[in-house]
C-alpha cells in the first residue's frame, strides 16, 4: 500500500470569504433556475401570439379576396 492509500480525510471549515463566494453561487444558481422558468413562459406566450397574428392576417386575406371577388 501507497502512503495516499493510507491518509484519513480531514474536514476543514470554510473561511468566510469561502462561504460568501458559495452562498453566491448558490443564489446565483436559484436565479439562473428562475429566469429559464420564466424565458419558458415568455416563449410559450410568444408562440400564442405568433398564431394569433397568423390567424388574423389570414382573416383579412380572405375578407379582402372576397371583396375583390364581389367587385369583379
Amino acid at each position: 500500500m501507497s502512503n495516499v492509500e493510507n491518509i484519513e480525510p480531514v474536514e476543514v471549515e470554510l473561511t468566510e470569504k469561502q462561504k460568501y463566494i458559495q452562498s453566491q453561487l448558490e443564489d446565483l444558481g436559484n436565479k439562473e433556475a428562475r429566469l429559464m422558468f420564466q424565458l419558458d413562459q415568455v416563449k410559450a406566450s410568444q408562440q400564442v401570439f405568433n398564431q394569433a397574428l397568423i390567424n388574423a392576417s389570414k382573416e383579412v386575406a380572405e375578407e379582402v379576396l372576397k371583396e375583390n371577388k364581389e367587385v369583379n
